[in-house]
């Protein structure tokens, strides 16, 4: 879909600097883009591709408006402008509303929701307007799905949590999973996601939060509005996140937990205890050489005998210190 410039500026605001009736067609990296694209710097890091673009015109910050040697669009938010843009010129073609042939539907579902190939809904499922089901998605019975939501190829959603009593001989009895999961408007969901119905209240994904591929959340987790979560992310029973957090990929949260709104969790953190203030959590060890990384973890294991040693030497010092 090719647009001017002027088109483009009219629609999402900016500054524009150069030919307004330049078209662009597609969108790409400074670094592939050709005269036909449009392209964005967000990054600084990546400023030094800049000058070298062959990009039909950048989206920019100010800043860096008088290094560009191509068309500009200014704006104070260039990723967040380039994520409008990419939606209308690159707009793939609109779902057709309707239930593809295989899918197996067992409730009543609104006619602008599109139920790709093998889905599978069961009974007392409710779908807002304008939902999206790709091939492949299953449904438990008794589920709620909110308006425009999109739920990609693979996903379950409404499958037991993991709940099981120790038996008196060793062995799991099971606790039956009664709660449903409730998906409110705008929520997307990855690829292969898993979200585990509640044991007893339901487990919950309030509005506008984004769910990446192969997540795992487990029973009476609640997911706060505009959440955000990165792929593989795994999430522990009954866990609260807050609004507007972001989890990145691998992260792990344990059960019962709460992520206070706001919190920012970096890829591969194991979250053992609450977060209570906003802000960005890690809780990585830098990766090493093997050879270093098994010296330093021969020290680790006797880290607890030298802090005693430690404590000793303390006591005997401070006695010392107290002699004539």
């Amino acid at each position: 879909m090719s647009r001017r410039l002027e088109e483009i500026v009219t629609r999402f605001g900016g500054e524009l600097r150069g030919d307004g009736k330049q078209t662009v067609s597609g969108l790409a990296t400074l670094e592939k883009a050709g005269p036909e694209h449009l392209s964005f710097l967000a990054n600084l890091k990546y400023r030094g591709l800049l000058a070298h673009t062959r990009a039909g015109a950048v989206i920019l910050a100010s800043e860096m408006a008088t290094q560009c040697p191509v068309a500009a669009i200014i704006t104070p938010q260039p990723y967040l402008y380039f994520a409008r843009v990419s939606q209308w010129l690159g707009e793939l073609p609109a779902q057709p509303p309707g239930i593809h042939d295989s899918a197996v539907v067992e409730s009543t579902v609104p006619a602008s929701v599109s139920i790709g190939a093998q889905c599978w809904l069961g009974g007392d499922v409710e779908i807002g307007e304008d939902s999206i089901l790709y091939p492949g998605v299953k449904i438990y019975p008794g589920c709620r799905i909110g308006r425009r939501v999109i739920i990609h190829a693979g996903a379950v959603i409404g499958a037991d949590g993991f709940g099981y009593a120790r038996g008196a001989a060793g062995d799991w009895v099971k606790i039956a999973q009664t709660g449903r999961v409730i998906i409110g408007d705008d929520v997307e969901i990855g690829a292969n996601t898993t979200i585990d119905r509640g044991a007893l209240d339901d487990t919950i994904i309030d509005n506008g939060a984004k769910l990446d591929n192969q997540i795992q959340v487990g029973h009476n987790v609640h997911i706060g509005a505009h959440a955000a979560l990165a792929g593989c992310v795994g999430i522990a029973g009954s866990a609260k996140i807050g609004v507007g957090c972001t989890i990145g990929g691998g992260a792990i949260i344990l059960g019962h937990l709460t992520l206070a709104e706001n919190v920012h969790v970096s890829a591969g953190t194991l979250v053992a205890k609450s977060i209570t203030t906003p802000g960005s959590y890690t809780g990585t060890i830098p990766f090493m050489a093997h050879a270093d990384w098994q010296k330093n973890f021969a020290r680790l294991r006797h880290l607890d005998a030298m802090a005693d040693r430690i404590r000793a030497l303390e006591k005997r010092l401070a006695e010392l210190e107290k002699s004539p």
